[in-house]
Parts: structure tokens; C-alpha cells; sequence
């Protein structure tokens, strides 16, 4: 009885292009890590004949079937497996879903009265690592928000809407993007309550960033300060040597006058002082001529 059954079964499915209709197209995306888990049919176990799943991943192509007479193919040998859930459906159990089980699951179910024809493009979900800060270019600020290397693309939001920001999106191997959105600030905003929100659909609730300076930054808000105390510091020291000059110019007037006064004896003195001696030495040598 079962080997009718079975054949009974490869029969319906050689038959099945003939006479089901095109697949049923389906999307699917899971977290990385996490359980997936695929179902093919809606019909509960008792009402299935068997079930197909053909798979088509990059690295190989596989097939994994189960009949309810309990035969079973595994052509994969990777851990995945076909198991029954609670409303007993049969369902593709995938357990630590990573990036070499992304790929194409074509699923054909047997049941009595029909077939159900399923292709399911499965795909992997990596949440993006963010950052957020403040930078100046020029005379302007912006604050950056960032969610790099996330499947799919993140969604980035601000909490101030004056002005609307400017987003790039930067694709990557393997399906990963990387989104940097940038928002220009007001001159003189206050940037304490500015915060971006950083949708994801690995997330179950927005990640909210504060934008912190980058390094450098608090040094360029410094500069002017820095450059006005120089300023300051120049010009005070420029007015106090033209003060302190000022005062020994008037110093140096108000006592030349003292000074200069014995030069002017010194000269009026030295000429009498050599008439004298000129005097007593005629007088000398008028003395020897006598004697």
C-alpha cells in the first residue's frame, strides 16, 4: 500500500507543470542567526501526500522531500529539515539562518485532490551598525547620522525638521548599503535636544542617536575665542611699551638738565685753569733770567 502511494505521489508531481498553475511567488526574509522557518501549504498533514522543496543556493542546488508513509530524501546534509508545527502543517525548519542559506525554495505539495505550486525567494536581514556626530564644513554645521553596512537599506529620521536633510545611499557586496544622511544646523542652534532615529526591520524599535562633536571639532569652535584673546594680549602689550616709552622720554627730559650742568663748569673752568699755569711760568722763567 505505501509503494502505491509513493508512486501515486511521483506520479502527481511529474504531472504537476502539465496541469497546476504557475507558482506562487513569495519573499522571505530572515535575521541572521535567527530560526527560519518556511511553509509550503496551508493543508495539514493528513490531508498531504508528500512535499518537495528544491533548493537553489549559491553555493549548491539541493532537494529535501518527505512522504506521510514516513520516506524521506535529504539531499542538502545541513541541518535543515522538515518538521510539523502545531496546526500539523509541514514547514522547512532552517536553524542559524546566515548568508549561505539565502537563495530560492521551490516548494511543491501533494495532497489529495491537488497540488500547490510555491517559489519563495528567501533573503538574509543584518542589521547596520550607526553612529552619529557633528562636523563643520566651511562656515556651516552638520550633524551626520550613519547606518552602515545593514540588508536591507536602514531608514534615518531627525528630530528637527527646519531644514531637510541630504541622504546618499552606498551599495556594498552581498546586498549590504550603507545610508549617511546629514542635516545643516542653523548658526548658533543649540544642539542638546537634536537626536536621529535609526529604523531597521531586524529592529523592533528605532535605535535614537545624540550627535556628539568629532574629534577636532571643539577645537575649531575654540579657534575664535582663541584668536580674539591673542588679539586682546597683542594689543594690551602694544600700549604698554608705547606707554613705558612715553614715560622714560619724559623722564629722561626731566632730569638732562642737572646732568648737563657741571659739563657747562667743567668748561668754563678748564680754560682759567690753563691761563693760570701759562701765567706762573712766565713768572718762573723771569725769575731765573734775574738771578
Amino acid at each position: 500500500m505505501r509503494d502505491m502511494m509513493w508512486i501515486y505521489g511521483v506520479f502527481m508531481v511529474l504531472l504537476s507543470e502539465a496541469w497546476s498553475q504557475d507558482p506562487v511567488v513569495r519573499h522571505s526574509a530572515f535575521n541572521l542567526g535567527s530560526d527560519a522557518d518556511l511553509i509550503c501549504s496551508d493543508k495539514t498533514w493528513n490531508e498531504t501526500i508528500f512535499v518537495i522543496w528544491n533548493i537553489k543556493l549559491k553555493s549548491k542546488d539541493c532537494k529535501i522531500s518527505f512522504s506521510n508513509d514516513g520516506q524521506s530524501v535529504d539531499f542538502c546534509n545541513d541541518d535543515k529539515s522538515l518538521l510539523n508545527n502545531s496546526r500539523a502543517q509541514s514547514y522547512l525548519h532552517i536553524p542559524n539562518f546566515s548568508h549561505g542559506d539565502v537563495g530560492i525554495y521551490k516548494c511543491e505539495s501533494v495532497y489529495k485532490g491537488g497540488i500547490e505550486n510555491y517559489e519563495i525567494n528567501v533573503d538574509i536581514t543584518v542589521p547596520p551598525s550607526t553612529s552619529s556626530w557633528l562636523e563643520r564644513r566651511g562656515d556651516k554645521m552638520e550633524a551626520v547620522c550613519k547606518a552602515e553596512r545593514g540588508k536591507p537599506a536602514a531608514n534615518i529620521s531627525w528630530s528637527y525638521m527646519g531644514n531637510q536633510p541630504s541622504v546618499k545611499m552606498y551599495f556594498q557586496p552581498h546586498g549590504f548599503v550603507t545610508v549617511e544622511s546629514r542635516l545643516e544646523l542653523p548658526e548658533g542652534m543649540d544642539t542638546q535636544n537634536l537626536s536621529c532615529a535609526v529604523s531597521h526591520p531586524s529592529w523592533d524599535e528605532k535605535k535614537v542617536l545624540e550627535p556628539k562633536p568629532e574629534k577636532g571639532f571643539l577645537l575649531w569652535l575654540y579657534i575664535p575665542v582663541v584668536m580674539v584673546i591673542v588679539v586682546f594680549l597683542a594689543g594690551f602689550v602694544f600700549l604698554a611699551q608705547k606707554k613705558l616709552m612715553t614715560l622714560r622720554r619724559y623722564q629722561h627730559s626731566a632730569t638732562s638738565p642737572s646732568k648737563s650742568a657741571p659739563r657747562e663748569d667743567v668748561e668754563e673752568v678748564e680754560p682759567y685753569a690753563s691761563y693760570v699755569q701759562r701765567v706762573n711760568s712766565i713768572y718762573n722763567s723771569s725769575v731765573d733770567l734775574f738771578t
